[in-house]
């Protein structure tokens, strides 16, 4: 691929990857993930210079200063990042270059690396006065003092107080208080936190500072930013004297002179993996002398004086105790491994999906396995080995039954790695498929949970998805029984229903949960046929004929309204007076103001609902896709845009209001 290509190509998925990392605290790829591109990017910056960018992210901090937590507040002491190393030869590297700058008598202090949030704190003659996260670690952070406060381990007065003192340090939650937290999650139905660093990050930011106290978040002192009324000679003689102040910091660092020392005391660290009660993610090698210091060369992005050793991906071994199927509302049915508990990135992990056949054959997994596990962006559970010297003797490879789980049906492999059970009346499917039904994304009925799914199935009152529509029919019962709930809660589920009814089509057919037609796909298909009845009479020849619709997804849409039980529920929804036609959208003509045109919405619209916007869009010969890519040629954007505005930015696509897309429209 051309180098320049290549590069931009990086430059997108790291500058996206790390949006999600330090803004939205929700990363979808490992650090060593992240860190391979980077290396690719570095080396082909290195080899052709000149397509160095500024906006690289080899050339910045990855965070932006965002409100959610407070004022925004100017940087006294940039906040850089670390060079990341990642072998033995490129910590001697770095060691040597120091020498040649600094002398062969310099010292190093190791210490290790936490994976948390970085945060500042400035006092004023011992008091704390602010503290503040790093932002994009030149210019502004978020104020954050109130939530910093209330953490047991920041000093909010200190003793033997310099004039003025500015340390920076790393937020962190131990293991424990991140099990805590999460349990609480899970008794209140919210959703747990994918990790220590995510928890942490989202805990410091948010307004309410009485959460910050009660999730228990702990902090850890690792550098002086500046002092006034004191003189330090080395960090080691800094760590001692913040100490005497009453500060909180690393507990383990080592001062080392060669770089055998300096190796062994990154092996010593290594191995404290697993046994400290937080996550740490690499050892940190810093430069012992404060004054020498300033002779070593920042970049834009990384302090010169200090650089990261990355360990590789955390693995541990564990016993297979057994395979559990499930059935999704497709009906494919999905094997997980359940193991022996080990701890990894933080969390206790014990289950693993193995996908399908395919992946426990390729990996030889059989029943009392020992399985190599890692998490997969920090955060999936990941089986990613089997140790063949420990299988149990004689064992074959784990094989899925050729029969339904839940229904005893039979099951059957299609053309894809995938088992599926083809009974639409299977209780498994069910369940999920009504909840699909219900989704935003589909007939979006609000307040329509799991629970509720689940007790009027078991109750009898639904058996396919155009039940919902009738089940005004036993109001009394169910305020009797309180399947839903009282009066008020049970008519206002039913006010939502009924109001359902009216939804776009297109909505409808993706709540069906056909096999590859998702929400664009429906939306392409009702525009074609325009109602329920002509897209079941329509053939294969036809369905493959509308724009975005593959062959794959034609078939599964002509099997579907092929099969019995499919028109039943059809007939049973027309006969609840849910709509099933809307004006067919013709074909955009060329002169249509949008023709041509890939348009992507994101936020609040106001006065417009995001569906309203992508019609008046599609009405005017423009297609809406769901992410931002090079093709986009503009992105509408309102109220709390969040990550797709942020890469628009960094394509340099176009960015509309909708007031600036109506004007455009109706000036066309």
């Amino acid at each position: 691929m051309d180098p320049a290509k290549r590069a931009e190509a990086l430059r997108v998925q790291l500058n996206h990857h790390s949006d999600l990392y330090y803004n939205e605290d929700n990363p979808s790829i490992s650090d060593g993930e992240y860190d391979v591109l980077m290396q690719e990017l570095k080396a082909i910056e290195q080899a052709h210079p000149e397509l160095i960018t500024p906006d690289s992210p080899t050339q910045k901090v990855g965070g932006t200063a965002k409100r959610t937590a407070g004022v925004l507040v100017a940087h006294r002491v940039p906040m850089l990042s670390m060079q990341d190393l990642f072998s033995r030869e490129d910590v001697d590297h770095f060691v040597e270059d120091c020498r040649e700058k600094l002398g062969e008598e310099i010292t190093f202090l190791v210490e290790t690396k936490i994976d948390g949030l970085s945060m500042a704190l400035r006092y004023e003659k011992g008091k704390l006065v602010t503290a503040l996260t790093r932002g994009d670690g030149r210019n502004f952070g978020e104020d954050v003092t109130a939530n910093a406060k209330v953490i047991g381990d920041v000093a909010v007065k200190l003793k033997h107080p310099p004039e003025y003192l500015e340390v920076r340090g790393e937020v962190y939650m131990t293991n424990a208080d991140f099990d805590a937290v999460n349990e609480k999650q899970e008794l209140l139905g919210k959703k747990p936190f994918a990790n220590p660093r995510n928890c942490a990050a989202g805990t410091l930011r948010q307004l309410d500072a009485s959460i910050t106290k009660e999730r228990k978040l702990s902090f850890f002192v690792f550098n002086v930013q500046d002092i006034q009324g004191k003189e330090l000679g080395t960090h080691q003689e800094a760590y001692d004297y913040l100490k005497s102040c009453g500060i909180t910091v690393m507990e383990h660092y080592f001062v080392c002179k060669s770089r055998e020392e300096i190796w062994q005391a990154i092996e010593t660290i290594g191995e404290l993996r697993g046994t400290l009660p937080y996550d740490i993610d690499g050892a940190v090698i810093k430069v012992n002398d404060l004054s020498a210091r300033s002779q070593l060369r920042d970049t834009a992005k990384n302090a010169g004086y200090q650089v990261a050793y990355k360990y590789p991906p955390e693995r541990k071994e564990t016993k297979l105790l057994r395979i559990e199927l499930s059935v999704g509302r497709t009906g494919k049915i999905t094997p997980t491994a359940v193991f022996e508990p080990v701890r990894l990135c933080g969390t206790t992990v014990s289950r693993c999906t193995l996908h399908n056949q395919d992946y426990i054959n390729g990996l030889g997994i059989c029943l009392g396995s020992t399985l190599l596990i890692e998490k997969s962006g920090e955060v999936i559970p990941k089986c990613v080995g089997e140790l063949p010297e420990k299988r149990p003797e004689g064992a074959q490879p784990f094989q899925i039954p050729m029969v339904c789980p839940v229904c005893g049906e039979p099951a059957v492999r299609e053309d894809t790695a995938d088992i599926k059970c083809v009974n639409l009346n299977c209780p498994a499917q069910l369940e999920r498929l009504i909840g699909h039904f219900v989704a935003r994304d589909a007939m979006d009925i609000k307040g329509f949970g799991a629970v509720y799914v689940h007790d009027l199935i078991q109750e009898g009152y639904l058996q396919d998805v155009a039940d919902i529509f009738t089940l005004f029919q036993h109001r009394e019962e169910l305020i009797e029984k309180g399947i839903i709930g009282k009066e008020k809660n049970t008519d206002k589920l039913l006010g939502v229903i009924e109001k359902a009814k009216g939804n776009p089509p297109a909505r409808l057919l993706t709540g069906l949960g056909i096999s590859n037609v998702g929400k664009s796909a429906a939306q392409a298909l009702m525009n074609h046929f325009g109602s329920f009845d002509a897209l079941m009479a329509a053939s294969e020849e036809d369905l493959v004929a509308v724009p975005d619709i593959g062959p794959i997804s034609a078939r599964c849409v002509f099997d579907y309204f092929r099969r019995e039980h499919s028109r039943t529920v059809v007939e049973k929804l027309k006969a609840a007076g849910v709509n099933m036609e809307q004006e067919i959208i013709a074909p955009p003509a060329e002169d249509l103001p949008l023709s041509g045109q890939t348009v992507v919405i994101t936020g609040t619209l106001p006065g417009m609902s995001r569906e309203e916007a992508a019609q008046l869009i599609e009405k005017n010969g423009g297609k809406v896709t769901g992410s931002v890519s090079k093709k986009t040629s503009f992105l509408l954007a309102g109220e709390a845009a969040g990550s797709k505005l942020t890469k628009a930015q960094q394509l340099g696509i176009p960015v509309l209001s909708l007031e600036e897309v109506q004007k455009k429209l109706s000036a066309e």
